[in-house]
């Protein structure tokens, strides 16, 4: 594990500022990164369980073990192994919690499936870091690599604000202002007013929460099928 240097948070939050960034994306420097400043929403209205017959999706059910164990948003550039590497568990990004809940429910590794589709098709994917090849450490940690790795697989359903085309286990990605990509899974708890919570890491840890029409959605993708490993 790589040591990691500390900033000053003012000075880092407003660095970040000036580039296009999401609150999953992890540096290439080794350092401690600031969580995101994103608006915070008011406290959810009570959740409303889903029946008892009803099945938890098991995506769902991985990304909610994963609340209150990761509890610090750390973006920092670390090496990792490969395949199936991961930061500590107490820690990570947006993306991480997308990765473990997909490792855990589907025996789904987006480390070497995107490393994999990167190698023959670095073209493809987004030319936002300047990278001349793929970086098995990190290209599955940006959200604007798992997007496009998503859309490739035809797992797009499409973005509407209709409450009832969002369910459990969906992944879905947002802009968090001023134009940070972030992704969150779709939980099996509703409001009262039947809209679902999400599962995400947006700055605190993972965590549970009413805020899928909080921000711009960007893209909507729900696997159908089990990815293959290795």
């Amino acid at each position: 594990m790589m040591t990691m240097r500390r900033f000053n948070t003012a000075w880092f939050l407003a660095i970040a500022a000036s580039f296009l960034v999401g609150c999953d994306r992890p540096r290439e420097e080794p350092e401690q990164a600031a969580p995101p400043n994103v608006p915070t929403s008011p406290p959810a209205a009570a959740p409303r369980q889903t029946g008892q017959d009803t099945p938890v999706s098991p995506i769902v059910a991985a990304a909610r073990g994963q609340v209150g164990k990761t509890v610090i948003y750390d973006s920092s550039y670390v090496g990792l192994e490969y395949p199936g590497g991961d930061v500590p568990i107490e820690r990570g990004v947006c993306t991480d919690v997308v990765i473990r809940a997909l490792r855990d429910a589907l025996n789904a590794d987006l480390q070497q499936l995107l490393h994999e589709d990167m190698k023959a098709a670095f073209s493809e994917y987004p030319a936002l870091w300047g990278l001349k090849k793929p970086d098995r450490n990190i290209d599955h940690r940006r959200v604007p690599n798992l997007t496009r790795y998503f859309e490739r697989k035809n797992y797009s359903v499409g973005v509407s604000q209709n409450k009832q085309d969002y369910l459990p286990g969906d992944l879905v990605t947002c802009a968090v202002p001023p134009n940070r990509p972030h992704i969150m899974i779709v939980s099996d708890k509703k409001t009262r007013n039947g809209v679902p919570l999400v599962i995400h890491n947006i700055g605190s840890g993972a965590k549970e929460e009413n805020r899928l029409f909080d921000f711009r959605i960007t893209g909507h993708y729900r696997i159908r099928k089990k990815a293959r490993t290795r």
